[in-house]
């Protein structure tokens, strides 16, 4: 084969794998968010506690609701 059937090759080669690379790190950040997502009600409960509000547990509940469906509407 001549050389620039190789060159065509290996480029061809390069921008698949950089598109699979894409898509599995992807999904693979989509599953580690769900499994571990960035705010928990005890960071909010002392986020909360710190900006001087009394937290209850209704309060906590309904913005650990918004924040889900906030996350779930993207």
């Amino acid at each position: 084969m001549s050389t620039s059937i190789w060159i065509v090759i290996v480029v061809i080669a390069a921008v698949l794998g950089a598109i699979a690379g894409f898509f599995l790190a992807r999904r693979s950040m989509e599953s580690y968010l769900k499994k571990n997502p960035p705010i928990s009600e005890e960071m909010m409960k002392s986020m909360m506690t710190s900006m001087g509000q009394k937290p209850s547990q209704k309060r906590l509940n309904q913005m650990m609701a918004q924040m889900k469906a906030q996350q779930n509407h993207k």
